[in-house]
């Protein structure tokens, strides 16, 4: 254990004891995401540096101080990636900052999601007490795997210090397929994509348009768009990078934005407003204000919302009724039983 750590337990303790709320700061890139930051400042971004890389094992460890961006240059160079594809919001993003959000860009219904990739967490918890869960290995985990429950948890379990990530080599090439289609038409050809053994990374319908991006080795891409057809996007690149990134210019406008996480439907559903449509149909990323319409269409449909930007931010995360909030009521106290770690930015008053 670093000193780094030691006067992170210390001051966790000294806050408990105080009652005095912490809230905890990597590069301030993801503020706006959440509940309403509170608190003393807690700045993770000096804990930063790659702990350990093994290209061959396909394992990297990382302080969560860490640049998201210098962790993804250093794996560049041995062609290898977060498989993820994790948006970073502003030039300081952390790896932290990351995990503790839960983000995953365009690849993540064809790769994985964050947690899927998540190995080991070396975290401080409410109490001061220094934890480790998971391990280096991608074969280490006996019984439930605590590693997991920090993705996305906004830091209200605890202070991540380590987390050790799988990564998977780059694709040799990329290409991206443009098709001129409505919206129904999209969805009934990205369902009819996730039944097929194809090597799709990408899907997104905005606008009367759906691209379909392509990854790997060059005979699999080739084979795979000559087969599919439409017409080939020379800026394809440029577009899921801004995608993720949120500057194209759908997500430029005043309302509020809206993540709508649903079963990909058959047809479109009626949105109160403009959207745009990821990850197979399954993920609706919609501009409005109408935020009960929403909110009644995700529980019809079994699925998730949440607030991302804009609107009130006390209601950015919407529960799935009465069992998860016992269970994040439980899990808050395990972990955080003073509510010390960044109260109120998953629900209020935990």
């Amino acid at each position: 254990m670093d000193s780094f750590v030691e006067s992170l337990q210390a001051r966790i303790i000294t806050a408990g004891e105080s009652g005095t709320c912490l809230n905890i700061v990597g590069g301030n890139s993801k503020h706006f995401y959440g509940g309403v930051p509170h608190g003393e400042p807690l700045a993770m971004d000096v804990h930063q540096g790659i702990v350990s890389y093994e290209p061959t094992e396909l394992v990297v460890t990382a302080r969560t101080g860490t640049p998201l961006v210098e962790l993804e240059q250093v794996l560049a160079e041995s062609r290898q990636m977060l498989p993820f594809e994790p948006p970073a919001f502003g030039a300081g993003a952390t790896i932290g900052g990351t995990i503790a959000c839960g983000f995953s860009g365009p690849a993540r219904p064809y790769r994985g999601a964050v947690r899927d990739f998540i190995l080991g967490v070396s975290c401080v918890s409410g109490r001061g007490e220094y934890l480790r869960f998971g391990g280096q290995v991608i074969k280490n985990v006996a019984g439930y795997d605590v590693s997991r429950l920090m993705v996305g948890a906004m830091g209200t379990l605890g202070v991540m210090t380590e987390v050790s990530l799988k990564v998977l080599p780059l694709p040799v090439i990329e290409r991206t397929l443009v098709f001129d289609c409505s919206g129904n038409d999209a969805l009934v050809k990205m369902n009819d994509l996730g039944g097929r053994p194809l090597p799709v990374s990408g899907t997104a319908w905005h606008g009367g348009r759906l691209r379909v991006r392509l990854s790997g080795s060059e005979m699999a891409v080739e084979s795979a768009a000559l087969s599919l057809g439409g017409d080939l996007d020379i800026a394809g690149a440029s577009f899921w990078q801004a995608l993720k990134e949120h500057r194209l210019d759908f997500f430029g406008g005043s309302d509020p934005l809206w993540r709508l996480s649903i079963t990909p439907p058959a047809q479109l559903p009626d949105l109160p407003g403009e959207f745009l449509v990821e990850w197979g149909g399954a993920l609706f990323w919609v501009r409005g204000d109408d935020p009960q319409a929403l909110v009644a269409l995700a529980r019809a449909q079994g699925g998730s919302l949440t607030r991302f930007r804009g609107s009130e931010r006390s209601a950015s995360f919407q529960s799935s009724g009465d069992t998860e909030a016992a269970l994040n009521r439980g899990l808050k106290k395990a972990f955080d039983p003073t509510g010390i770690l960044n109260r109120d930015r998953m629900f209020a008053g935990s």
